[in-house]
């Protein structure tokens, strides 16, 4: 009679064989398939004619996958809203300061720390207008260590009437912006911000709304709005301007003093909101407007000053001097032309970022394929597979996040693709292809 060993060993040696002839299948596969992805960039009638790049990396073995171009540098646009998410993460903390004070004799004293979440409809309500509406001292606002221009370097200073490129303030205040309801019967447009109604003109301009560019003077085309529509537009900022929206709101008076009026006591910071909830809205919703001012946070947080260069200098000497290609960033949402990253530059932070948050939450905070933000009619599928961020100015669409495969790993990828000139629709469907077969074979 055999003994039970040598049974034993008559079963697992076949299926040892079978394990490994099953990997080494999958191993040919992978292979034949990432020789196929390379070919789908390099003889593909769609990105041809522009210029794109991708990386794929396994995060557990800190392996790259499959690159084109992916040492190559891109104009991000929006995905470098996931450098300001890393910053954040890495400096503001779970609450974010909100102002900073003093109380003097009768008198409350604050600045600005760059929050922009005071009275932002596309914000969680803040505890600021409570916090300052109930004080029985006389208000003061002192204005900041604020050197930082309107707009960020390389915006398109002609956009500075559309709502995705409202101005940076130490202090915002409704999102920097006031928004025009047209309603059935009315001569003109009404507005959420009683400040402005004066300040609207009836004009023969070739937009509805169009806001003067030096100056927060409103020209309305009645024959070009359209009855029930709503528009918002940028205001022009000032601290001036500022103190009389607050004074208004609070329904008291509210003094503007110079930052050189001498304090005589240690400064407190009123915090506003969970950090989580404006991350969500700028990562989902690709606010721009969030993303500067959180920067703007970050660096009242590393220096002295409400300062975004200090901001980036601090993050790429101190966490980001790591990365495959030194990063060319210079504001905090990805309007600037002038941000350059690289491919496997992106897949690098994707992992940091993922080192310093639980993958629910992550995933929860990036928009979604087939589900909402910006990928809501992008990558449907029963089970969502694609939890990524987009970046798109004209001619530019980009996407880099996670991708969880058929077989359940969690991937990182970008994909760039910049100077195309057909349709994006035509760039996201053949990226959508390309991801797709990805997760199939991975």
């Amino acid at each position: 009679m055999k003994n039970s060993g040598s049974i034993l060993n008559g079963f697992i040696k076949p299926l040892i064989l079978v394990a490994f002839i099953s990997t080494l299948a999958a191993c040919s596969s992978t292979k034949k398939f990432n020789k196929n992805l390379g070919r789908d960039f390099s003889n593909s009638a769609v990105f041809n004619q522009s210029f794109s790049g991708f990386a794929l990396m396994d995060p557990v073995n800190n392996e790259m996958l499959n690159e084109y171009n992916s040492q190559k540098y891109f104009t991000p646009a929006s995905n470098v809203k996931l450098l300001t998410f890393y910053a954040g993460l890495k400096v503001l903390g779970d609450s974010l300061p909100a102002l900073s004070y003093v109380i003097q004799n009768d008198s409350l004293i604050f600045k600005g720390t760059g929050d922009p979440s005071f009275l932002y409809a596309d914000a969680y309500r803040s505890k600021v207008y409570e916090f300052l509406k109930n004080r029985e001292e006389n208000l003061y606002y002192q204005r900041p260590v604020f050197n930082e221009e309107s707009f960020g370097p390389g915006w398109s200073w002609d956009d500075y009437n559309y709502y995705y490129s409202v101005e940076r303030a130490a202090f915002p205040i409704y999102g920097n912006y006031v928004e025009f309801n047209s309603e059935i019967g009315q001569d003109k447009p009404s507005t959420n911000i009683q400040q402005f109604e004066d300040s609207l003109i009836a004009s023969k301009n070739d937009l509805d709304i169009e806001r003067d560019l030096d100056k927060n003077i409103f020209r309305y085309n009645n024959s070009k709005l359209k009855e029930g529509s709503s528009r918002i537009v940028p205001f022009k900022y000032s601290e001036e301007l500022f103190t009389k929206l607050l004074a208004d709101t609070l329904n008291k008076p509210v003094k503007l003093i110079d930052e050189k009026w001498k304090i005589t006591t240690s400064s407190k910071i009123f915090y506003s909101l969970p950090a989580d909830s404006l991350y969500k809205t700028m990562l989902r919703n690709s606010d721009n407007f969030i993303a500067e001012q959180l920067l703007i946070m970050v660096g009242n947080n590393v220096s002295d000053s409400l300062s975004t260069k200090n901001a980036i200098k601090f993050m790429k000497s101190k966490y980001l001097n790591d990365l495959p290609d030194e990063l060319i960033w210079v504001d905090g949402s990805g309007l600037s032309r002038y941000n350059l990253v690289t491919p496997r530059s992106m897949v690098v932070l994707l992992k940091k970022i993922m080192e310093e948050i639980p993958q629910e939450k992550l995933f929860d905070f990036l928009p979604t394929g087939g589900q909402n933000g910006t990928l809501k009619n992008w990558y449907k599928a029963e089970e969502p597979y694609i939890f990524a961020k987009t970046g798109t100015l004209s001619n530019n669409h980009n996407l880099s996040g996670y991708i969880k495969t058929k077989s359940g790993r969690i991937l990182l990828f970008s994909f760039m693709n910049n100077n195309y000139t057909v349709s994006s629709s035509i760039i996201k469907t053949e990226m959508q292809r390309i991801l797709r077969n990805i997760y199939l074979n991975y």
